[in-house]
């Protein structure tokens, strides 16, 4: 689909999006004034397409320094009445929570909806986290759309709740329900006209303590009203199939119920939960009483589960309720239809009518791990990282905590430039803690440009203070390149697509006391080698800036170049240094003999790196 048909107004026209796409379409039709985020998988298309359509649609877009700064930018405008947006992936809540946990206290004048996109099985991501906690936490209401179609219609049913309670809410979305197309028939859509809105102050914008009882008793009373409702929302259905044994399903998880019960013909009652915080209990009563055995699906921990447990346990139902506790379900991962195919039949028996696995179907296909691209200039930055550790021979190892984007996958050989990892901006905070806990071993700790404006101010700040001594490499490609080629603070564009103040990486750095700062071009391997041997000889905390721009955005650059890259296998030895230490995916063994294909880049790392003059470049 074309972006630009987002914002046709026609009425009832049946468009095939995307489940993203989707909730572009969702916020404009509901009059969004304001959008703000920090680019996640599976979330970032949104983003995207706002960046490309906010002009147009008279939507004010802006990619934040994180997810925190998102919420507050977003919560704050919703207090002048306006509508407003931010959505990230599940790991940005908790970079958001402090924030975001007391703009439920503090509610908004206008209303404020904020998606999550989650990531069973952890495609993207470091966890699996599960999004629905923070709404039990937080007293905030949560909608779970299961297809693009209910994406976009939930946006406006959820704004609507965030209206009539003044409370922000959560729209939770997973991988698959991002990333699956569908039909959208769509409502009317105007041009947004509400471009500023007008701050009053009530007295109950400030929680210090004596306000903050105040407002948890009304956020309290509003997660009550809001309960009633749940219960008759039609977000929350029954499926009466006439049978005498249920699932509860909610999200994307139904999407794999409701094909293995048509594909079987299964005679099964459904409860499906759209509306799922607050938990729509005398719904999930009547449906308990009505079966002699549930089964809960969701993804990814039990929570509603939990809560249909103990609402059996508080009207003394006698129903047997199966999920991850009993093990009839697996505690992780996504779902499959297969998955749900295979509890059911513990539950009740019915014939396997699935298709026998063909001979083809049955071969085990080679695994593909992620690797950086081909003429990545991260690549050459961890090449000559090794080198320059390898020149010390040492005999204890060398510390790497690397952070959240492309460069995590130096964590694989030959680099083994990552080997301790825990969130967006942990790389410098963890470097600290190793330079006070560890002796003599070396510490490169490796962040990208927009990581580094995420999270990785406030942690260099303390290593300088603290007196730490490692080197922290910011691997400078000029963009958000992990996420699809997002803007960011040091870059000259903003959210809007306009010029605006570019941060200078280099200038931040010496402005909190660091006296070693070395910006060089990673591509030069001999100069980052002698730049990395420097910052590890210093007694300090040494900053390499790596700046080199990422494939992504060099496309240009790239075809300009007048020149391919070739073997001279007469003079080639047969070291082998191109592919087992550079080990660049269009460098390869072939019958003896190293062969460059065709979707090399001509970076001309490799022309560097061989010891023999056998790689070169050829005009």
């Amino acid at each position: 689909m074309k972006i630009k048909e987002l914002l046709n107004s026609e009425k009832g026209k049946k468009r095939f999006m995307l489940g993203n796409e989707a909730a572009v379409r969702g916020v404009l039709e509901a009059g969004v004034s304001l959008a703000a985020t920090y680019p996640g998988t599976p979330s970032s298309e949104i983003g995207d397409i706002l960046f490309k359509v906010a002009k147009d649609a008279n939507v004010y877009f802006e990619f934040s320094s994180n997810e925190k700064v998102a919420i507050e930018v977003a919560a704050s405008a919703a207090s002048t009445g306006l509508r407003t947006f931010s959505f990230m992936k599940h790991v940005g809540v908790n970079v958001a929570a402090d924030s975001f946990m007391t703009s439920a206290y503090i509610g908004v004048e206008g209303s404020l909806l904020v998606l999550v996109a989650d990531d069973p099985s952890t495609f993207s991501s470091q966890n699996e986290q599960d999004t629905r906690h923070f709404a039990r936490q937080a007293n905030i209401p949560l909608f779970e759309p299961s297809n693009p179609q209910e994406i976009k219609d939930f946006i406006h049913y959820a704004y609507d709740i965030s209206d009539q309670f003044n409370i922000p809410v959560i729209l939770r979305t997973t991988t698959r329900v991002s990333h699956m197309r569908g039909i959208v028939e769509t409502d009317e859509y105007n041009k947004n006209t509400k471009t500023f809105g007008e701050f009053k102050d009530n007295g109950l914008h400030v929680p210090v303590p004596e306000a903050a009882r105040v407002m948890h008793n009304n956020l309290v009373e509003k997660i009550s009203n809001i309960r009633k409702i749940s219960n008759e929302s039609p977000l929350n259905k029954i499926i009466d199939n006439g049978a005498d044994v249920g699932i509860i399903a909610s999200g994307g998880a139904y999407n794999y119920v409701a094909d293995v019960i048509k594909q079987n013909n299964l005679k099964i009652n459904v409860l499906k939960i759209g509306f799922s915080h607050p938990y729509p209990e005398k719904l999930v009563k009547q449906f308990l009483e009505q079966n002699k055995e549930v089964l809960v699906v969701e993804e990814v921990d039990p929570i509603n589960e939990i809560e249909t447990l103990a609402i059996a346990g508080r009207y003394n139902i006698n129903t047997i309720i199966h999920g991850k506790k009993d093990k009839t379900l697996p505690e992780t991962f996504e779902y499959t239809p297969d998955i749900i195919f295979d509890a059911l039949q513990k539950i009740i028996s019915f014939e396997d009518n699935r298709h026998t696995p063909n001979e083809m179907s049955s071969i085990q296909l080679p695994s593909r791990p992620a690797t950086l691209c081909s003429g990545c200039p991260h690549r050459a930055s961890y090449y000559a990282a090794r080198e320059a550790i390898n020149s010390l021979n040492l005999d204890i190892e060398s510390i790497h905590p690397s952070d959240i984007g492309c460069y995590t996958l130096g964590i694989a050989p030959p680099y083994k430039m990552a080997n301790y990892l825990m969130s967006m901006g942990a790389s410098v905070g963890t470097s600290c803690g190793f330079s006070k806990s560890t002796e003599n071993q070396p510490i490169i700790s490796f962040i990208g440009d927009s990581t580094f404006f995420h999270a990785g101010i406030p942690p260099l700040i303390n290593a300088v203070h603290n007196k730490n001594k490692f080197t922290l490499v910011i691997l400078d490609n000029r963009i958000t390149a992990m996420t699809g080629g997002q803007t960011n603070p040091g870059i000259p564009i903003d959210g809007m697509g306009d010029d605006a103040p570019a941060i200078s990486i280099e200038a931040l750095v010496k402005s909190i006391g660091i006296n070693f700062v070395k910006k060089v071009n990673p591509l030069d391997v001999k100069e980052m080698i002698e730049v990395y041997k420097d910052a590890l000889n210093y007694d300090g905390v040494s900053v390499i800036i790596a700046k080199y721009p990422c494939n992504l955005i060099n496309k240009q650059k790239i075809r300009e170049r007048k020149y391919s890259i070739v073997v001279d296998n007469e003079k080639c030895v047969h070291c082998n240094i191109c592919v087992d230490k550079l080990a660049c995916p269009s460098i390869n063994e072939i019958d003896g003999k190293i062969t460059i294909d065709q979707v090399c880049n001509k970076c001309g790392v490799c022309t560097q790196v061989c010891p023999t003059g056998a790689i070169s470049k050829k005009e």
